[in-house]
């Protein structure tokens, strides 16, 4: 799984937390209506191949990767490898075996949430996996200032738009400040 892109760019001249007005060039597509909105659950990244589970993993610089990682792609901005891990080396593996313990699952990439993954900020009750694009969330707004407010008034991580030929973009709630703090300083 490749890093996926945020729809604004980031404040890296100011407060890198805050996404600035300025539409990152690579999600066009967003704006001009041609993805479907998900919602973005908050917990970790893992995979199913069809054989084996993997869980996403960063390398930051200097760092050795794993046994057994794959990387996938390298972010320039902070130097970090972003690939897979084999789930049952990873640090979540307790709190993934049982949810996939004898289950059939179809190839793709999900999320797992519940206690003890992230501090649970879903508020599951025990440990789950959410099929990646499965919650649809129809038409949201497409402009910064209409999606601050959306994000801000509802209990989701974000969105992750999903895209023609795969491409995916998303955006997080925690992207803009909180209802009356400080705007992000770049206006377009």
């Amino acid at each position: 799984m490749r890093k996926i892109p945020t729809v604004f760019v980031r404040d890296w001249d100011g407060d890198p937390r805050y996404v600035t007005r300025a539409p990152d060039a690579s999600c066009g597509w967003v704006f001009a209506g041609e993805g479907r909105a998900t919602r973005k659950y908050d917990g970790t990244c893992v995979r199913f191949d069809g054989e084996r589970w993997w869980a996403r993993r960063e390398v930051r610089p200097g760092r050795s990767a794993p046994e057994g990682f794959v990387p996938v792609s390298a972010d320039g901005g902070t130097g970090r490898t972003v690939g897979w891990e084999p789930a049952e080396r990873s640090a979540f593996w307790r709190h993934l075996r049982p949810v996939v313990g004898g289950g059939v699952w179809e190839p793709g990439t999900y999320e797992l949430v519940g206690p003890k993954v992230n501090g649970n900020p879903e508020g599951f009750g025990e440990p789950a996996l959410v099929r990646h694009g499965a919650d649809d969330l129809g038409d949201v707004p497409l402009d910064f200032d209409g999606l601050a407010a959306w994000l801000h008034a509802h209990p989701y991580e974000g969105i992750v738009w999903h895209g023609p030929e795969g491409r995916m973009a998303k955006l997080k709630r925690r992207d803009f400040p909180a209802p009356g703090g400080a705007r992000p300083r770049h206006e377009v």
